[in-house]
């Protein structure tokens, strides 16, 4: 894997790190495809009970898809990319193992969605996080419009979405995206990793399920899909990521 990086740090607790720290580990079509490969292959390792999911370097968790990637998508690749998106990461919320988010830095874009299908998040003090899409002329593709709503309540997470501003760790745990705040959020998730795997194993796994199942019920990702792709038929978006790739301010026209 040219993107990634797992180690196995324990017979029942693995630490899986997204490796473009020169880009801020942003989400690339292949990144993506790398941890679809890894979830299947992970899902097999009837002894792990934890994986750990974090950034390489301190400056970023992720933050974000690649916007270069997407800019010159049409609304019929952005469905296929959005589907693949939501794909992955379903395949994370549903693992038969506990998944931890340790979010250092930038959690931005699909980076928030990546550590929204986490089961716990923990932050670090520089932590940022933020739903920047409506700032590019789309929305968020991988899950954001429904899993955000249901982790923080659905006026915040309109908030978040509408205006796309970013927020710090401190907020983040107030509203309830964050589990708690730590120096080293890896560590930290260590820490929380060994009390779980002392517990009941198939008890952990039923729990999740169960949980899950409420939680999933309500998820109208398909739709999300179609929105988003629907924002790639549009001169805004054209105009957002061309506006990002420039470092200049967009000029929204409504059309």
């Amino acid at each position: 894997m040219d993107n990634l990086i797992y180690e196995k740090i324990s017979n029942h607790v693995g630490v899986l790190k997204i490796n473009r720290p020169k880009y801020l580990n942003s989400l690339n079509i292949k990144t993506l495809n790398e941890i679809n490969m890894f979830l299947d292959e992970i899902k097999k390792d009837n002894d792990l009970y934890v994986l750990i999911i974090t950034g390489e370097g301190d400056k970023a968790f992720v933050a974000g898809a690649d916007i270069k990637e997407m800019k010159d998508m049409n609304s019929i690749e952005a469905m296929e990319f959005s589907k693949f998106g939501n794909k992955v990461f379903k395949k994370i919320e549903n693992l038969e193992k506990v998944v931890i988010g340790a979010v250092n830095g930038y959690c931005l874009g699909g980076g928030m969605e990546l550590a929204l299908s986490c089961d716990i998040r923990i932050g670090s003090n520089n932590s940022k996080f933020g739903q920047p899409e409506v700032s590019l002329g789309i929305i968020p593709g991988f899950g954001a419009t429904q899993r955000l709503l249901n982790v923080i309540g659905i006026g915040k997470a309109k908030e978040l979405i509408f205006i796309g501003d970013m927020i710090d760790s401190k907020e983040a745990l107030n509203i309830g995206l964050l589990n708690k705040i730590v120096d080293n959020p890896v560590e930290e998730a260590i820490n929380i990793s060994n009390k779980i795997i002392q517990k009941g194993p198939i008890a952990i796994k039923q729990a999740k399920k169960s949980v899950n199942f409420s939680y999933n019920k309500n998820l109208a990702l398909d739709y999300e899909v179609e929105c988003f792709a629907n924002c790639f038929n549009t001169e805004d978006q054209k105009e957002g990521m061309e506006a990002f790739t420039q470092k200049r301010k967009a000029e929204f026209e409504n059309r």
